[in-house]
């Protein structure tokens, strides 16, 4: 073990950057006390992320390389995320919201996570920023794979299912109204759709819509069709822009599990600024936030679908040493503070 990175999974678990011997390469080592996992619940979520991560093949899902127990204690390795999650990225280097080039980067990687783990019958169920990561070479990976769930049963898929999270407070402002309503209607994938566009929200304005609502209320206005807006045109009905207030998200530890270090309804100033200046985002970041946060699920677009969105256009093969560039360029303005 090289460096001790953060904590995870309810603060359960303790994220370390460590060396793997045979290969010389950095790796993220997550190691939890099965013994402090006194709730069945627990257990079963941390089962359901080390099986998700070995049974899935994809470039844009963090997958686990190893997976050990020695005594009480549970041993995952994972490929090291250099640059963090997208969440740390904005507390650190864009406090203000990331430009719209490093957005469409970050979202096309995700989408294309999204499209395999659609078809292949799962819905993620906790797409947020700090699950969004990046790696030194700029690969995108979606993580938080304890919460899947899979929409097979009895060997046929499901059109809707109806299982709620459990230990999800956090993911409360990310999960659509389909899926809080818990009606006869359920939900299917394209709650990971909507997810997405409070994602894009909360990277545009480095602000989570819905954060410090009490969740009640929060409930209500996704039940009514409120919808947060970007900077650039009028906040919905609460005004002064309460609902885009700062993110909560925590401390993360570099392969997106983050730690929460609030309540849903306190407000903080010390980690992002209140009141950044307005700007201007283009008609296609306009259209995929629309498309995305539309309040009927089969109206949204599919995965698929969205990846031929016209704001992914300037996504191509080269483009990520540019993005890289960008990081690079905004770390070592910080530094010359």
């Amino acid at each position: 073990l090289c460096l001790w990175t953060g904590r995870g999974f309810n603060n359960l678990s303790q994220v370390s950057m460590a060396r793997h011997t045979p290969s010389g390469r950095l790796v993220a080592v997550k190691n939890t006390n099965l013994d402090e996992c006194t709730e069945d619940d627990y257990v079963y979520y941390l089962q359901n992320e080390v099986l998700r991560s070995r049974l899935f093949r994809h470039p844009n899902l963090l997958m686990s390389r190893l997976v050990f127990s020695s005594c009480c204690q549970l041993w995952v390795l994972s490929p090291l995320m250099s640059y963090g999650s997208a969440d740390s990225l904005l507390r650190s280097y864009f406090p203000d919201g990331m430009s719209e080039s490093l957005i469409a980067y970050l979202l096309y990687g995700v989408l294309r996570a999204l499209e395999y783990l659609h078809h292949m019958g799962y819905v993620h169920r906790g797409v947020k920023a700090s699950h969004v990561l990046l790696s030194a070479e700029g690969r995108v990976c979606l993580s938080g794979l304890q919460s899947v769930y899979s929409l097979m049963k009895d060997g046929k898929r499901m059109r809707a299912v109806f299982d709620m999270p459990q230990h999800s407070p956090s993911l409360l402002p990310w999960l659509s109204p389909e899926l809080l309503r818990q009606d006869l209607h359920g939900y299917g994938v394209k709650s990971d759709i909507y997810s997405l566009g409070i994602v894009v929200c909360e990277l545009v304005s480095g602000r989570v819509p819905f954060q410090d609502m009490p969740p009640t209320l929060m409930l209500l206005q996704k039940l009514r069709g409120s919808h947060c807006c970007l900077l650039d045109v009028p906040p919905y009905p609460l005004g002064d822009m309460g609902a885009l207030k700062v993110s909560r998200s925590g401390v993360d530890s570099g392969i997106g599990e983050s730690v929460v270090t609030g309540s849903l309804t306190r407000t903080a100033t010390a980690e992002r600024p209140q009141s950044p200046a307005p700007k201007n985002h283009s008609a296609t970041l306009h259209n995929l936030v629309q498309l995305c946060l539309h309040q009927q699920p089969e109206r949204r677009p599919s995965a698929t679908a969205l990846l031929t969105h016209p704001f992914f256009r300037q996504v191509h093969s080269a483009f990520h040493q540019a993005v890289i560039n960008s990081i690079l360029s905004s770390v070592l303005q910080c530094s010359l503070k």
